[in-house]
């Protein structure tokens, strides 16, 4: 009996530490209501198969956003942030729920894979975003520029992109 009383009295005290929320294996945040997940382009494609599998059916959209003039915007705590991020905006019709997704692309290598073959409705947002901020998507099945033409030389939507002009011409009503 003395023994065990000696073992407990030399056991370190125990001590709770308040662990990140996560979903899916990744860091998951709360952001006006809605869960918000923050997985690395490695994990990227692995979390959005898994949100399929668990009743996301609908992917609302896919967007990019340049940090470039806003360095120290708010991710979950352990996530560096990087110049582009992409958000996956994900609904369960049935459960009444909504997910985002927030991945981190660093600028010299702007690149994660598409998200095509779990959501076909993310054909067209990806093309979109890989026009306007120069992100690719890997294994997309037409890469092709959606919004400008072709030949157009960079990606309107970064903060960097030289702003142009238009010339107007104007001409002068008769009679005033």
């Amino acid at each position: 009996m003395a023994d065990e009383g000696a073992a407990a009295d030399d056991a370190a005290p125990a001590t709770e530490i308040a662990e990140q929320p996560t979903m899916f294996g990744v860091p998951c945040t709360d952001e006006r209501g809605q869960q918000v997940l923050h997985p690395s382009r490695d994990e990227y494609l692995d979390v959005l198969g898994m949100a399929a599998a668990d009743g996301f059916e609908l992917c609302v959209d896919v967007c990019a956003v340049d940090g470039l003039t806003n360095r120290g915007r708010a991710v979950a705590p352990g996530i560096e942030p990087e110049r582009f991020e992409v958000v996956v905006n994900l609904l369960d019709l049935r459960g009444r729920r909504r997910l985002r997704i927030r991945t981190q692309v660093p600028a010299d290598d702007p690149q994660v894979p598409s998200a095509v073959s779990l959501y076909p409705g993310a054909e067209a947002p990806e093309r979109e975003a890989a026009d306007l901020f120069g992100i690719s998507f890997s294994d997309h099945p037409d890469p092709s520029r959606i919004l400008m033409p072709p030949d157009w030389d960079g990606h309107p939507l970064r903060k960097d992109y030289a702003i142009g002009a238009i010339p107007v011409q104007f001409k002068a009503v008769e009679g005033r």
